[in-house]
């Protein structure tokens, strides 16, 4: 009798441990396009993001992204199309928008020196890649260099879809402490962050979420590595409680205006030494006692991966790259430091652009020279 009672017993508690672990898989399922899926164990690369609020992790951005084309184009940042950036790494895409007879396009400073095609053409390219890569976060940078509402993004987002895959905070701003964790917002889907630096409105478009009350930002228009400092540059919030990004480009002075200094990337862009990335970081730690959310760099594979790796050590995961970074693309007149194809064609990078047979040329390295000296009494170059 008293091995039938403790059976029964045994009986009991198992079903009762069998119903608690079914209720807690249960509850460690989430719907996901309609469907359930379990939580997600690996989130951008790494198992051990998933559990890190958005505002603990550090991501590498790439400034001008849409800015792509061979580097005698002094309006040029990077050389690899918005696919390959992505795929190599890159986790937040910074972007200049303008208002071209009702059409937001992407410019530097004026449509005329460079036009990286249509904000709706890029934002397919930013949905079909979120779609292929399930597990990966992602943020968007928006510059409204024409003071742009909000509602006129939106319309862009809504048509590509990229509007049921965007984040909308219930609250804004957010404290680097308050963002959802990777893997909440790769469970729910709301894999998009975007932030417009000014005409945010939250009643308008809930997912499309001020910059400056929630992020602080370094000086940019470095010419001068010694101002690679971690100085506020600007904000409209607590620079305590924010989330903060870092201007890490170096430029050069060409007829008085900033462009790229590439002849520098190998340093500038390298996870040690004078004005490496590297070194920028342990400044930043050093002066606010935590590192950056966001590197924002120019030609970000020069250094075979340096400014990734600098991310990794930030984040406390190893860098082990399933392939290697793009190399540096190729100039109209030679190759660059680690070759490369060249690259006046980039799917994904440059589509809807305005065609222009000078870009790339010599002659037109020295058209965007003085047309970017013109500039100097107006808008610079950023």
């Amino acid at each position: 009798m008293r091995f039938n009672h403790a059976a029964r017993v045994l009986a009991i508690l198992s079903a009762a441990l069998v119903s608690s672990a079914s209720s807690s898989a249960s509850q460690g399922l989430s719907a996901r396009n309609g469907g359930l899926q379990t939580r997600a164990t690996i989130c951008n690369g790494h198992a051990e993001l998933c559990e890190r609020s958005f505002g603990s992790v550090t991501f590498v951005g790439t400034h001008d992204s849409y800015a792509i084309g061979l580097t005698n184009n002094l309006a040029v940042n990077q050389d690899q199309d918005i696919t390959q950036q992505l795929n190599d790494g890159v986790r937040m895409l910074q972007m200049q928008a303008h208002n071209q007879g009702g059409v937001i396009r992407l410019c530097h400073s004026t449509c005329v020196l460079l036009d990286g095609g249509t904000l709706e053409d890029y934002l397919r390219t930013v949905k079909t890649w979120l779609d292929a890569n399930p597990n990966e976060v992602l943020s968007l940078l928006i510059v409204n260099i024409d003071n742009l509402p909000a509602s006129a993004y939106g319309t862009v987002f809504a048509a590509v879809g990229l509007d049921a895959l965007s984040y909308a905070p219930t609250t804004s701003p957010l404290p680097a402490t308050g963002w959802p964790t990777l893997g909440t917002l790769i469970d729910s889907n709301k894999r998009l962050l975007t932030f417009l630096d000014n005409g945010a409105d939250l009643a308008a478009v809930p997912y499309l979420i001020d910059e400056f009350t929630n992020i602080w930002e370094t000086q940019f228009n470095v010419i001068d590595v010694a101002r690679f400092d971690c100085s506020v540059n600007r904000t409209r919030g607590d620079t305590g409680t924010q989330m903060f990004l870092i201007n890490h480009f170096l430029d050069k002075l060409v007829l008085g205006q900033p462009v790229p200094f590439i002849e520098q990337l190998g340093v500038t862009n390298a996870a040690s030494g004078v004005g490496s990335l590297g070194a920028h970081v342990e400044t930043c730690r050093t002066a606010h006692g935590r590192a950056p959310n966001f590197l924002l760099v120019d030609f970000y594979e020069y250094g075979g991966g340096s400014v990734f790796e600098v991310a990794a050590q930030i984040n406390g995961v190893p860098y082990n790259p399933a392939t290697p970074v793009a190399s540096p693309a190729s100039t109209a007149s030679g190759t660059r430091t680690s070759g490369g194809a060249s690259n006046t064609s980039r799917p994904g990078g440059n589509s809807g652009a305005a065609p222009g047979a000078l870009s790339g040329s010599p002659v037109f390295y020295l058209v965007s020279s003085f047309f970017i000296g013109a500039l100097a009494a107006g808008q610079l170059l950023f």
